[in-house]
């Protein structure tokens, strides 16, 4: 029986090769060499189409693709390019004026002492600041007294040091470990459910910390499940640190959209991980609107899928803690919940430490380690390194130090107090403004709003005429306002400038001369993104 089976499949294997030989010899040589070729070339072109649809969405790559082709019809570009400068020298508002005075080579003899005097005259072209712009400056009072003066004392003390030599500037390497041992203290890491093993650094800022624990997370995800295309999610109210983290790393990222409150929407960043995720992302609170983010579902989630989980405290990590201490109903957010595995918190915040001052944690050293850079074959000897910066000011950490020594529980509750009770107070007015609309509601110090009436960028250009500088918002188009110390003498006059905003665009709609109004509407509803990006890169490359 096998045996004729065996037969039987011989036979029919000859006659299907006879008679695929006979039709194929209809065919050229050349082009039967060729065939597979450009079959596999074809089918690469479309995997590469589809990935990118995939990618930036159809709608997306459509407009994309019709702007192309709009762009190699002949004047169209250079049209384009002429608009696109026109924006740009918007934008600048005076600046390019700034850049015709400014140095570019050495003083043939130097200043002296008297560059103080030179600094002193430029200081006065800044801005007025004094509770005039949200967030941006949150110690209060004013900069040669209080808490200014402690900080810029201990600064100066501190201005030769480098943490990076460790074994020379032992208090500065002292002073860094106890301003992460104590921050890590207020975000549970006493705890027993914390694992008492949190652990973390300094760094420049909340940006840095971000980045570093988003390439933290990639290189853990790596070594724990091999991961080599790696994916993270946020929503779209996660920071742009991510996409700068993303871009630096080569990591997918992933935007999904917020629930109806603006927080996370955890069922749809459940439905984008995959095999390739290595960490989903929630904040506490999102700046855009002040919203905490449901971070013990968020925990959760990444807990079962096994990756990693990064909390973005850089606005709560030194409000949110005493804020609950206070009486206010803050749901979880740090590492009590399981499944976070790191945080950041700017101490140059809420901290009152001087700019440049932030921290990163991990829920251990296991994942901590893979932050650090250590180089073994290198002729300068042996290199480790545990931020971005190698050389550190170390009067940064002395500064930050000294302003959470100074302070201490007492000095952060009397200021959450101030801060909270004052937002409460901004948001209630603004509420009564019946043109406007709170977006969300607000779980910390940041208000934003918006209006179904009036064009709301057309009342942040009154409002900046008025000597206020606000953050204004995307998707839905707001702005903002972060409320820090600097603004709680000043709450009762933002809301008489904002209801006589509100009034002027009421009574002459429209923008105003120098406003940036047009530029944001604009931006907002262009669909090729590509362009808002050139925009913004061209912005940024004529600053500097």
């Amino acid at each position: 029986m096998d045996y004729f089976s065996y037969s039987s499949m011989k036979s029919m294997v000859i006659q299907a090769r006879g008679s695929l030989n006979s039709r194929l010899s209809e065919f050229e040589p050349l082009f039967l060499l060729l065939a597979p070729l450009l079959t596999l070339f074809f089918a690469q072109i479309i995997g590469s189409v589809l990935g990118v649809v995939n990618d930036k969405g159809l709608k997306a790559c459509l407009v994309g693709f019709i702007m192309g082709f709009l762009k190699m019809i002949p004047g169209v570009q250079n049209y384009i390019d002429a608009e696109k400068q026109k924006v740009v020298d918007q934008l600048q508002s005076g600046s390019s004026s700034k850049k015709k005075n400014r140095a570019e080579t050495l003083p043939v003899k130097g200043l002296g002492v008297e560059v103080l005097e030179k600094m002193e005259t430029e200081k006065r072209n800044d801005a007025i600041w004094q509770g005039k712009c949200s967030g941006t400056v949150y110690i209060g009072g004013g900069e040669s007294e209080g808490h200014f003066a402690l900080i810029n004392q201990a600064c100066s003390m501190f201005a030769h040091t480098n943490p990076l030599h460790i074994d020379v500037f032992q208090s500065v390497v002292r002073f860094e470990s106890e301003v992460v041992a104590m921050t890590a203290a207020l975000l549970g890491s006493k705890e027993t459910v914390s694992g008492e093993q949190i652990c973390g650094n300094m760094t420049s800022g909340g940006t840095e910390s971000i980045v570093l624990a988003v390439k933290s997370s990639r290189d853990y995800m790596k070594y724990k499940k091999g991961i080599t295309r790696p994916e993270m999610i946020i929503p779209e109210s996660g920071h742009s640190a991510y996409d700068k983290a993303a871009q630096y790393f080569n990591i997918k990222l992933w935007r999904v959209p917020v629930d109806k409150e603006f927080r996370a929407d955890v069922k749809a960043i459940r439905r984008h991980i995959n095999r390739n995720t290595i960490m989903i992302v929630g904040s506490a609170p999102g700046f855009p609107h002040g919203i905490i983010d449901p971070i013990e579902e968020l925990g959760q989630l990444a807990l079962s899928y096994g990756i990693c989980f990064h909390v973005d405290l850089c606005l709560g990590g030194f409000v949110l803690p005493f804020a609950r201490k206070l009486g206010y109903q803050i749901p979880a957010f740090d590492f009590s919940v399981q499944g976070v595995t790191s945080i950041s918190v700017d101490v140059h915040k809420y901290g009152l430490a001087p700019k440049g001052t932030s921290t990163v944690l991990y829920r251990n050293h296991e994942i901590r380690k893979h932050q650090f850079v250590a180089v073994t074959e290198w002729s300068g000897g042996l290199y480790v390194s545990p931020t971005i910066a190698g050389s550190r000011p170390g009067s940064l950490v002395a500064g930050a130090w000294a302003a959470m020594m100074s302070l201490g529980e007492e000095g952060y509750l009397q200021n959450t107090s101030k801060i909270m009770e004052a937002s409460k107070r901004l948001e209630e007015g603004v509420r009564e403004i019946h043109e406007l609309f709170v977006i969300g509601k607000p779980d910390m110090t940041i208000v934003a709003f918006g209006s179904k009436e009036l064009d709301i960028f057309e009342v942040n250009d009154i409002m900046s005429s008025k000597g206020w500088h606000l953050n204004a918002l995307q998707r839905p188009n707001s702005i903002h306002i972060c409320i820090t110390l600097q603004h709680v003498p000043v709450v009762d006059d933002f809301l008489q400038d904002l209801r006589g905003a509100v009034e002027t665009v009421k009574a002459n709609p429209g923008p105003i001369t120098g406003g940036l109004a047009p530029i944001y509407g604009a931006a907002g509803k262009m669909p090729d993104r590509g362009m808002v990006n050139e925009l913004l890169v061209s912005f940024m490359d004529s600053q500097y």
